[in-house]
C-alpha cells in the first residue's frame, strides 16, 4: 500500500501527519509587502524556521501574480539620489550613527531581495527557495543587530536619508532569474565583501568595537549569501549550456550593472565561490597582480 507521504506530489511536500505542508512562497510575498521593518524581519525569520521544521514547504510549480506596490517599506527613510548622501567622519558619534543607518538600510533591502527571489521565480529546484529563505532570515538578523546598535546611538531606522540602488537592480531583473543571480548576489552583495574590512577598520579606529563586531557577523554570513548566488548562477548556466564568464559580462552590460572598482577582498570572494579567472580579472581592474590561488591543505 502506498504511504501517505509517497502519495503526495513531490511539488507539495507533506508534514509528519501526511497532510500537505502549506507553501512558504505565498507568505514570502506577504512578508515582502509588509511595510513595518520589524514585522518584515520577524516574518522572514519565522518563514525559514517553518521550512526547516517541516511545517511549511516550497511548491516549485506555484506561479503568483505580482501585486502593486512592491516592496513594502515604511514612510521613512526618505529615498534620495545616492550622490546626495554626504559622507561624515566616523570619529563623531553622529557619523557612526549615519553609517549604522546606511548599513541597516542595506540589510532591509537585502531582506526584500531574498524574499522577492522566493516568490517570483517559479520552476526552480526546492533548494533554491530554501536557500533564499535562509538568506532572508540572516539579513533580518543583521537588520536587528544594526537597529539595536543604532538605538544605542539614540536613533531609529528612518532617521537619515537613504538610496534605492539595490531595489532598482531587483526591478531591472524581475523577469530573468539568471540575470538576478548574476547581478544581485554576485555583483551588488559581493561589493559588501570588499567594503566590509575598511569600514570595520574605521570603526575600530573610532573605538567602536561593538559595531565592528556586528560587521564581523555580517561578513561571515554574506560570504555564504554570495556563495548561494554563485551556485545558482552556475546551475542556471550549466542547465542552458552557457559559459558563466561570458554570460556574466553580457548580463552586466545588458542590465547596466555598476562598474566594479577595487580594492577587492579576494579571500572573501574566493570563499564565496568566485573562481580564479574571475579573481584575476578583478585584480586586473584594480591594477594588481593576479591573487595567488589557495593551495589545498595537507588534510585535503
Amino acid at each position: 500500500m502506498m504511504s501517505a507521504v509517497s502519495s503526495v506530489s513531490p511539488h507539495s511536500p507533506a508534514t509528519e501527519t501526511g497532510r500537505e505542508a502549506p507553501c512558504a512562497r505565498t507568505p514570502a510575498l506577504a512578508a515582502l509587502r509588509e511595510a513595518d521593518p520589524a514585522a518584515k524581519a520577524a516574518a522572514a525569520r519565522a518563514l525559514y524556521a517553518a521550512v526547516l521544521d517541516g511545517s511549511m514547504a516550497c511548491a516549485v510549480d506555484l506561479e503568483l501574480d505580482e501585486p502593486a506596490g512592491l516592496p513594502g517599506r515604511p514612510a521613512r527613510p526618505e529615498l534620495v539620489d545616492p550622490r546626495g548622501l554626504k559622507r561624515r567622519s566616523m570619529q563623531a558619534p553622529q557619523g557612526r550613527a549615519v553609517l549604522l543607518h546606511a548599513l541597516a538600510h542595506i540589510e532591509f533591502n537585502a531582506i526584500n531581495l531574498a524574499l522577492d527571489a522566493v516568490w517570483r521565480f517559479g520552476g526552480m529546484p526546492a533548494a533554491f527557495y530554501t536557500d533564499w529563505l535562509k538568506v532572508a532570515a540572516e539579513e533580518a538578523y543583521h537588520f536587528s543587530l544594526l537597529t539595536a546598535r543604532l538605538a544605542e546611538y539614540g536613533h531609529v531606522y528612518g532617521d537619515f536619508p537613504a538610496h534605492d540602488g539595490l531595489w532598482d537592480m531587483c526591478e531591472r531583473t524581475r523577469g530573468d532569474v539568471l540575470a538576478r543571480m548574476a547581478l544581485v548576489p554576485r555583483t551588488l552583495e559581493a561589493r559588501g565583501l570588499d567594503a566590509s574590512p575598511p569600514i570595520r577598520a574605521r570603526l575600530l579606529q573610532a573605538g567602536d568595537q561593538a559595531s565592528a563586531a556586528i560587521l564581523d557577523v555580517i561578513l561571515r554570513d554574506e560570504i555564504g549569501h554570495v556563495l548561494i548566488g554563485n551556485r545558482w548562477f552556475r546551475h542556471l548556466c550549466d542547465g542552458s549550456g552557457l559559459d558563466p564568464h561570458e554570460t556574466y559580462a553580457r548580463l552586466a552590460d545588458q542590465y547596466h550593472a555598476p562598474k566594479l572598482r577595487g580594492p577587492f577582498n579576494f579571500e572573501a570572494r574566493r570563499d564565496a565561490g568566485f573562481d580564479e579567472a574571475e579573481l584575476a580579472a578583478l585584480a586586473a581592474l584594480a591594477g594588481l597582480d593576479a591573487p595567488q590561488a589557495q593551495l589545498p591543505s595537507a588534510g585535503d
